[in-house]
């Protein structure tokens, strides 16, 4: 199975345990696709856009003083975009209605973001070592 696979699973088993989410998406930090569910025909643009709100994170804690980037959480009219650091090299975008548990959101994103970033290095790793 490839990492985009496993990622993939990683995104639909995530999506199973919180059904207000309405799309998931893994990008590399300089915003190709990794792996999406759900997410519509703008995926490209949204990974895009997670990439320059990633960039600005990081900016926005180092300046101020508080450590590496972890997550970033939007909140519109008619849901959230949540981001979560996925490792160094990777990103986890969700898109969830509005009447989600935030609480539960950051509890499943962040194991969720862990295991991608644990699939990403990997392959990351082994591609390096070829």
């Amino acid at each position: 199975m490839t990492a985009e696979a496993e990622v993939l699973g990683e995104l639909r088993r995530l999506r199973a345990r919180l059904p207000q989410l309405t799309g998931a998406l893994a990008a590399s930090i300089d915003g190709m696709v990794l792996a999406r569910d759900a997410v519509d025909a703008e995926a490209e643009s949204v990974a895009a856009l997670t990439a320059a709100a990633l960039g600005v994170g990081q900016r926005l804690a180092d300046t101020t003083g508080q450590g590496g980037f972890k997550e970033l959480l939007v909140r519109g009219e008619n849901g959230y975009v949540a981001t979560y650091a996925a490792g160094g090299s990777a990103v986890l975008t969700l898109l969830a209605e509005p009447r989600i548990n935030v609480g539960r959101l950051h509890l499943e994103a962040r194991r969720s973001s862990a295991r991608i970033a644990e699939l990403v290095d990997g392959a990351l790793e082994r591609r390096d070592l070829n």
